[in-house]
């Protein structure tokens, strides 16, 4: 327990005292654990961990671990810690042979070992194959509206509204890709193009980046997260019963995100649209100015298409899409953070860091949805590391699951269309209410009053 309070506060635990063998040990043959290599022949790499993830970088450094020595010939191994080769003897970490898994325990890993465990292909972007997927999709959503325009009957509408909507979110991915800079090293092109993108479907580019930044920041913190982060007790309880319905049955939740760009989650303040919000700082009050203009002018855009086509074609062509992609943006962010059968941390205080946080992310599978909308699914590498590109998360997920071990939770395989998605979605909304106002380590509980029972789940 020692070693790990010490290493949780940045400091070197003290070394193991391993007893005096009975006879010599030739050092050159001594072994470290899960290795192959001796004393004589280890050579430790200068691993960096880069990226734009926070102003304040020392998050990379809150979980550590204390290296061990193998056992010798003769020697039982030591237990494992949560599931994971463990490291050391700390109690209240380390787990018996078979026990449970604790996802709330510190891992025994650092976020560099899982970095250099990505091939350094991975982190190379490549703006030509980027526009290639802007131009692949736009080229997509007007050949869709076209086909519709000609055809307009009632038999192909709803099947455009699905396709087309999907477009849209297509669309957010890769603006939302400008938005990390993995689009490209070109900061004004990732500016350009996420405007042209994102204003597109009404979203006001910079003042999404900066409020997603935050999120993923601050993932996984109970007050300092941005999206779809759990209220306290405290608050929910100060909720109206409107409200709470509104933001747990089903289908509103998934109708929240152009209400959340104007007033962001309950317990916070601020739009995305105001310069002042505390959302930002003064610094970046510029950038939100020009995006909200460009939103402005998107939407004086459609006003202008009513007249010219008349409100009832924009609303076929534009406006029902649009709430498909709504639907699509907050399903998929959703989940991300919830719905697992297993009940996931959330943390604060010192119990959170960057690494432990980003651990409780999930990934996804969409079925045939998951090359349209450039594997999004994929979702837990790319919030620990979210410049690397998106045609490149797949592989780089492939090459750090053997770190992470079981604090990756393998998506369940969906169908062609993920209709078992909706099923984790209602049983997330119908238990995920709140977390408790004390605790550093803190799980969601269940108000059975909201679900009309009287057993808490």
């Amino acid at each position: 327990m020692a070693s790990w309070v010490l290493s949780e506060c940045g400091l070197k635990p003290l070394p193991h005292i391993f007893p005096r063998p009975r006879t010599g040990i030739n050092p050159s043959k001594a072994r470290f654990l899960h290795s192959k290599k001796s004393i004589t022949d280890l050579k430790l790499p200068s691993v960096k961990c880069s990226g734009d993830f926070s102003r304040d970088r020392n998050w990379g450094l809150k979980v550590s671990a204390p290296l061990r020595v193998a056992p010798l010939e003769g020697e039982d191994e030591e237990e494992r810690i949560n599931g994971v080769n463990g490291i050391g003897n700390n109690k209240g970490v380390e787990e018996e042979e078979g026990s449970e898994f604790d996802p709330g325990a510190p891992p025994p890993f650092k976020l560099a070992d899982i970095r250099a465990a990505i091939p350094k292909h991975c982190w190379v972007k490549d703006p030509w194959k980027s526009m290639s997927y802007v131009v692949r999709d736009v080229v997509v959503v007007f050949g869709l509206a076209a086909a519709a325009a000609y055809l307009n009957n009632w038999v192909v509408w709803p099947l455009y509204w699905a396709a087309q909507g999907t477009m849209f979110w297509a669309l957010f991915v890769l603006g939302h890709d400008c938005g990390h800079g993995s689009f490209s090293n070109d900061h004004k092109l990732n500016s350009v193009v996420g405007h042209l993108l994102h204003s597109s479907i009404l979203v006001p580019y910079h003042g999404w980046r900066i409020s997603h930044r935050t999120h993923h920041q601050n993932h996984g913190h109970v007050e300092n997260d941005e999206s779809w982060h759990p209220l306290s007790e405290k608050i929910y309880r100060t909720l109206d019963s409107a409200t709470r319905f509104l933001r747990f049955k089903i289908p509103f939740p998934l109708l929240a995100y152009p209400f959340y760009l104007w007033s962001r989650s309950p317990g916070k303040t601020g739009s995305h649209f105001d310069p002042n919000s505390d959302l930002f700082v003064p610094s970046e009050r510029k950038d939100v100015i020009t995006s909200t203009v460009c939103w402005t002018a998107m939407a004086a855009l459609l006003v202008g298409l009513s007249f010219v086509m008349g409100p009832m074609q924009l609303l076929k062509l534009y406006g029902v899409p649009y709430w498909i992609f709504v639907m699509w943006l907050d399903l998929v962010t959703y989940l991300h953070h919830h719905g697992h059968e297993d009940k996931l941390p959330w943390y604060r205080g010192k119990e959170w860091s960057y690494l432990r946080g980003g651990l409780t992310t999930l990934d996804r599978d969409y079925g045939w949805f998951n090359n349209i909308h450039h594997d999004i699914g994929t979702h837990v590498i790319h919030h620990l590391f979210p410049q690397i590109p998106h045609y490149h998360l797949i592989e780089a997920t492939e090459a750090a699951r053997p770190v992470l071990g079981k604090y990756y939770r393998e998506p369940k395989k969906s169908g062609p269309i993920p209709f078992n998605l909706f099923g984790d979605l209602i049983r997330s909304m119908g238990k995920d209410h709140y977390v408790s106002d004390n605790g550093d380590v803190v799980y969601y509980q269940t108000d059975p009053q909201l679900n009309g029972s009287s057993k808490s789940g």
